[in-house]
């Protein structure tokens, strides 16, 4: 069995009812919806982290402008008018 852990949530009435009438067009339990639910978020926000970790660390190992951050011309320069 698995290790789960009752939790009390407080939703709103016209929520929880669609959300029964879900559970029951799939056949399954809304306990069962909201461990589906949870855990892709939970992912989601594992691979969006993981992500922007790779993303700031090719950032820090990029080759070099040369501007230190700081470019020398604004952008009307670039931009005839």
């Amino acid at each position: 069995m698995a290790d789960n852990q009752n939790v009390t949530l407080s939703l709103p009435r016209g929520l929880l009812r669609q959300v029964k009438r879900l559970a029951a067009d799939r056949e399954t339990s809304v306990s069962a919806l909201m461990t589906e639910a949870l855990a892709r978020l939970a992912d989601e926000d594992r691979r969006y982290s993981a992500a922007k970790k790779r993303a700031l660390t090719a950032m820090k190992s990029a080759r070099s402008l040369g501007t230190a951050g700081r470019p020398s011309w604004a952008r009307d320069d670039l931009h005839e008018r």
